[in-house]
């Protein structure tokens, strides 16, 4: 049978949609920020392109028609998308006065008789501030119209009399409605925001995360196709990933599925954007790393060693940079992240970390760390080589017996000897007259070293 048989339809949509959300909010604030100097045919045109979106985002959609406004674009459109009027009569049908629905209105209106007698001093002095601007329009209003000013501020005081008291009815009537109504909340539960469920994904997101499941518990090899079906990230804002992570429950991903999920996200093209990419990390292996007992496996160390020479960056910020701020990490993440220093950053994510180090407390696993960002030579300045002194001399009485520290002090006064200045000689060999070490000679003779040469 020939191909002819077959009907062949073709989805077309501009270029532009193809694009991340987030890139399509950023781009739509800036356009609004200078749309007044941009040829409004083509922006129009890129508005134009962009309803044409299978997959609108609210957003998106309201700031277009926000501009289309300040451009001067008849529309009679409202800006509010029509889930945000479906939930908003939902509202309303909540507000219902005596069993019978007469919408906002009705809801702010009720019995006028005896309400100028209920009161308390909250409503009393909100009447007084609105008398009081009253009367400074009245003092600001030229002679001619004083008298009509006049007339009008003392039936405007009687309006807000009889105002106030019909709002002091509508919020007993609404405390005594929500009393009956809602169940007794602690402050704790008051405090807690609204949890945000996997229910607010898009559509397209949540058939993303259906396949991605079944991919993750199949124990078949996967091909190109199930590669693709990661390319929802792309499409994803920061919250939108984090919901996709916990949905899919990556921190207690099995290690084993660990470098195919990574080979696949590595394989995207374009490349994730930084807090696509910091959020996935996070949600993928901080958990693991911070839960290590014993030294990492083979499979959590690919991963980790594969995404770190890819996205760098955010490694340094999602992982290991919350790895350093916990006070109790041991041998194995210290081996860990020096395998990353030795094998995966280059010099400028090293003194990266090292300036991380300065805002944490050191423990002999954090000294480690130090020794082997030492040993690969970052780049120094004088500026972050000072910083680094100061912190050594703090640091100091903590390790008065740590062989660790004064090993990491031989480093400094043999390898990095040109940095050192006549004061911080005077700070090191303050650092020095503490240590206990057997090593005390071998750094107090290195000291004077360096004392002879300059």
């Amino acid at each position: 049978m020939s191909l002819s048989h077959f009907p062949l339809t073709y989805s077309r949509k501009p270029l532009v949609c193809l694009f991340p959300p987030l890139f399509k909010q950023n781009l739509l604030s800036f356009i609004y920020l200078i749309h007044s100097v941009l040829p409004q045919r083509s922006v129009l045109h890129l508005l134009k392109c962009l309803s044409r979106d299978p997959h609108p985002n609210p957003w998106i959609s309201a700031v277009g028609q926000q501009l289309k406004r300040s451009l001067g674009v008849h529309n009679e459109e409202p800006l509010y998308t029509p889930l945000c009027s479906q939930r908003l009569k939902e509202l309303s049908q909540h507000l219902i006065v005596n069993g019978e629905t007469g919408g906002w209105a009705q809801c702010l209106s009720g019995q006028r008789e005896g309400f100028e007698s209920q009161g308390d001093s909250g409503s009393s002095e909100v009447g007084t501030q609105r008398k009081r601007k009253l009367c400074l329009v009245t003092l600001d209003s030229s002679d001619e119209d004083a008298g009509q000013h006049s007339k009008r501020t003392k039936t405007d005081v009687c309006d807000i009399d009889r105002v106030d008291a019909e709002e002091r009815n509508v919020n007993e009537e609404t405390s005594e409605r929500l009393e009956r109504d809602v169940p007794t909340a602690t402050p704790a539960e008051e405090l807690q925001p609204a949890p945000v469920t996997s229910d607010f994904l898009p559509e397209y997101i949540k058939v993303s995360v259906l396949q991605i499941k079944e991919l993750l518990e199949s124990q078949t090899e996967w091909d190109q196709s199930s590669i693709d079906v990661f390319q929802v990230l792309n499409n994803c804002d920061v919250t939108q990933v984090e919901l996709l992570c916990s949905s899919l429950n990556l921190p207690d991903l099995l290690e084993h599925t660990l470098p195919k999920l990574c080979s696949s996200v590595l394989s995207l093209s374009p490349d994730l954007s930084y807090s696509t990419a910091a959020a996935l990390i996070k949600s993928l292996l901080l958990k693991k790393v911070l839960s290590l007992s014993e030294p990492a496996s083979r499979c959590l160390v690919t991963a980790v060693t594969s995404l770190c020479s890819h996205y760098p960056r955010p490694m340094c910020h999602a992982l290991i940079g919350p790895v350093l701020m916990e006070k109790n990490i041991g041998n194995p993440q210290a081996e860990l992240l020096n395998r990353l220093i030795e094998g995966c950053l280059d010099s400028h994510y090293r003194l990266l970390l090292l300036q991380m180090t300065f805002k944490i407390s050191w423990s002999e696993a954090v000294l480690s760390m130090i020794h082997s960002l030492l040993d690969s030579k970052p780049d120094f300045n004088e500026e972050v080589f000072t910083e680094f002194t100061e912190q050594l001399v703090s640091q100091a009485p903590l390790f008065t017996k740590s062989v660790k520290f004064a090993k990491m002090m031989l480093t400094v006064l043999t390898k990095y000897s040109s940095h050192v200045t006549a004061a911080h000689k005077h700070s090191l060999s303050s650092c020095l007259t503490v240590n206990e070490t057997f090593l005390k000679k071998s750094l107090q003779a290195a000291l004077k070293r360096i004392a002879h040469t300059t």
